[in-house]
């Protein structure tokens, strides 16, 4: 090769036939750790060497810390011109195009995006408005109904047509519209909005998609067996013209048909395009042999799905290890001693360790192992930096100076601080801004007009007055110095310094975090906005939040995973009825959702790079009831010789063992009675006083003073006292008595 760029870097021959291959569609199947990322960066440098000019080139990914990672790359190979190239994620190629002409669809361009939060509080008014009994339909499946048809590009009009007699898809329907109708009036996008918007932009205006075809003259999809059909046809749409279409992807790791994903778009990739080039890169650069051996045998099972087989010039390594427990208890302890041991000799660190699992629910046993350990841990998966109250409280202010049609935005933050606007003058103002088409906000402008508000439109006139001036100095400063003027102004520091808790100096640590992050993105946004910080906070994903760097196990659901690698991965609970889960075994197409599951259990045996473990238990607590599995058909479906296999039983310990630990147990005993002989015991009965009411309620965030913050599920009220259910974000799910929890409301 004459070129420079291949010149400089060592590609193996499917590498560099995907780098060269320029011109049409282009299929790369590329297998877990074969090296796609760098293939992609040196396929984007190598087009601005042939001359494509790098605004040419759009290289989507699914997630900021990919995008990010790929800018980096090709950032170091290029050079000069490649901050041009447009990285992004799908939701933020779409909001870059929406900002500048969703206005063709009769929203503002400063629309806000909401997130789940922001769609629960929505749907709650709709059911409310069309009395619908969210006992018997819940939010939840509504919200998920309407994700589904927004995948499928399904308009409420289309789902009202196909409900016919059935009652519920005809309830459905209704939520939908209304539900759409109230994201209209707050000028607001969900997730999902943001790919169907874009694919109606192109197909209303002729002249906009012709635009970005001109724009995008070569295009290149990362993580392709992720895509759903909405996704399918914006890229579609946008690469028609060309027909310059690079997607790279691995029909092995399609993990995501729950949330819409459709493992067809790269299955029948030929068939859309009939010229596609297909390369395949299966050199494994990541793991061993025998972690490569166990994988290829588990996914060879499946039958939707590319024939290809991962190899490598790594060595062999050790064997997979497997071990078999009584419970849960005893899998957690091993896990934790096995990391511990790693550590103590030296052979790693904290962070090169991740616990895998196939539930949220199985990382509370591992949280209170490595607490009681005192090992250091992430938890991905908690509650997201950006959800926190009074993050999202000044966030609300940002939102309402931005869009001020953002009915939510505006009413979370009308009474903070507390500005004594009753409930009755919100609903004399929602009322009025329904009567006379306008937004919720400009009802509040003109406050003096609305009949029956009296008094009350003398104290909404601070607040409007204070957004009004927050929206002057928008024009000319800064987003940090927005948000200053903001914490500033509403005096939402000064009141948690007053309030001199821990709780609040926890709070005030959060809002010096968020202003350190407005100021990095002052410092390194190309062309800083308060509408484009406030987009980057609402497209970052819970993964971006993992600092690899930080000394840290990682404890994470399996789905969690996907893209990362660590050199110890354990994966817990490979158990039937786990995992694969009882709901796949039990299904009306069970083939098909097993092979899913399969494809996960892919996706987390490649993650490992130098040593796997499988754990499983005899028995299990689920729900609050003992079960008994049998080890999962995935462990059984590795092939012997890559096993390394041993089944943890009392009766397998030495004899040394057990009675070196019965008598430390014996010690442990006598000590504690000769405590108890040593110390009076007290004449009078711990009282406990049941409080009249709770001041917090199922849903809302608490603080415990040792287990931190949470989130309430339950509570149940006894005749002595309240059973609160917590979810704490570090300490998994405790059930504690109110009285002596002392939970305090975030």
């Amino acid at each position: 090769m004459n070129n420079s760029i291949l010149n400089q870097v060592s590609l193996n021959p499917e590498q560099q036939e995907a780098v060269l291959h320029t011109e049409g569609p282009l299929l790369i199947l590329a297998g877990a750790g074969s090296g796609k990322t760098r293939v992609l960066t040196h396929r984007a440098a190598y087009l601005i060497e042939q001359g494509v000019n790098p605004w040419n080139i759009l290289a989507i990914t699914f997630t900021n810390k990919a995008a990010g990672e790929m800018r980096e790359r090709v950032n170091q190979i290029v050079g000069m011109g490649s901050e041009s190239v447009w990285v992004s994620t799908f939701h933020s190629t779409c909001v870059r195009i929406l900002r500048r002409f969703i206005d063709r669809l009769g929203f503002d361009t400063s629309f806000s995006i909401y997130d789940t939060d922001d769609q629960k509080s929505v749907m709650k008014e709709v059911c409310k408005k069309l009395e619908i009994d969210t006992k018997v339909i819940k939010e939840r499946s509504l919200l998920a109904a309407i994700s589904h048809a927004k995948d499928e590009l399904i308009s409420p009009a289309e789902m009202e047509l196909d409900a016919g007699a059935d009652y519920y898809k005809q309830r459905t329907s209704a939520v939908y519209k209304e539900y759409q109708a109230q994201l209209r009036r707050n000028n607001a996008l969900d997730f999902d909005d943001l790919i169907m918007k874009t694919v109606e932009l192109f197909q209303n205006c002729p002249e906009v998609l012709d635009n970005y075809q001109e724009r995008f003259r070569y295009i290149m999809v990362d993580e392709y067996q992720d895509t759903n059909t909405a996704q399918f046809r914006l890229v579609s749409l946008l690469a028609s013209k060309y027909r310059n279409l690079c997607v790279v992807g691995d029909d092995d790791q399609s993990i995501y048909k729950f949330r819409g994903a459709n493992i067809g778009n790269i299955l029948n990739f030929e068939k859309v395009f009939p010229d596609t080039k297909v390369i395949k890169l299966e050199q494994n650069y990541r793991s061993t042999g025998n972690i490569l051996n166990a994988a290829n045998d588990v996914i060879h099972n499946n039958a939707g799905r590319r024939d290809k087989r991962l190899w490598t010039e790594n060595e062999d390594g050790a064997p997979v290890h497997f071990r078999q427990f009584q419970n849960g208890y005893e899998e957690a302890e091993y896990i934790i001693g096995n990391i511990r041991s790693h550590v103590e000799k030296g052979e790693a660190q904290y962070r090169d360790h991740a616990i895998l699992y196939r539930t949220n629910a199985q990382s509370r046993m591992f949280e209170e192992k490595l607490v009681h350990a005192n090992i250091p841990y992430k938890l991905i998966g908690g509650v997201n930096f950006y959800a926190r109250k009074e993050i999202k409280d000044l966030l609300a202010y940002l939102k309402t100076i931005e869009n001020g049609q953002d009915e939510l935005a505006v009413r979370r933050i009308i009474n903070v601080p507390k500005r004594g606007i009753g409930a009755t003058t919100l609903s004399r103002v929602g009322d009025y801004a329904a009567a006379e088409g306008i937004s919720f906000y400009d009802a509040l402008l003109n406050a003096e007009q609305i009949p029956g508000i009296g008094r009350g439109s003398a104290k909404v006139l601070p607040f409007t007055v204070l957004i009004q001036t927050l929206r002057a100095r928008q024009e000319h400063g800064s987003v940090s110095e927005l948000l200053e003027a903001v914490i500033e102004e509403t005096g939402y520091v000064k009141e948690l310094e007053l309030e001199d808790t821990e709780e609040a100096r926890a709070r005030i640590e959060n809002i010096d975090e968020l202003i350190s992050k407005v100021r990095d993105y002052d410092d390194n946004a190309e062309e800083p906005s308060l509408s484009g910080f406030l987009e980057e906070v609402a497209l970052v994903a819970d993964i971006d939040n993992l600092d690899e760097e930080s000394n840290h196990v990682v404890l994470m659901t399996l789905h969690s995973a996907k893209g990362l690698e660590f050199p110890y991965v354990y994966m817990a609970g490979m158990e039937e009825g786990l995992f694969p889960s009882y709901m796949s075994i039990m299904a009306d197409n069970p083939r098909e959702e097993i092979e899913e599951e399969r494809r996960l259990c892919y996706v987390g045996i490649t993650r490992a790079k130098k040593e796997l473990t499988l754990t499983a238990a005899k028995q299990r607590m689920i729900r609050g009831e003992i079960q008994y599995n049998k080890v999962s058909r995935f462990v059984r479906e590795i092939p012997e010789e890559c096993l390394d296999i041993k089944t943890e039983t009392p009766g397998q310990r030495s004899k040394e063992e057990w009675e070196s630990r019965r008598e430390k147990r014996r010690e442990a005993f006598l000590e504690a009675r000769r405590n108890l002989r040593a110390k009076p015991f007290e004449t009078s009965p711990v009282t406990v006083t049941k409080a009249d009411h709770l001041d917090y309620g199922v849903g809302d965030r608490v603080r415990h003073l040792r287990f931190g913050e949470g989130t309430v599920l339950e509570i149940t009220e006894g005749r002595k006292d309240y059973e609160v259910k917590v979810e704490f974000d570090t300490a998994g799910v405790k059930k504690l008595f109110a009285s002596f929890a002392k939970l305090k409301k975030c």
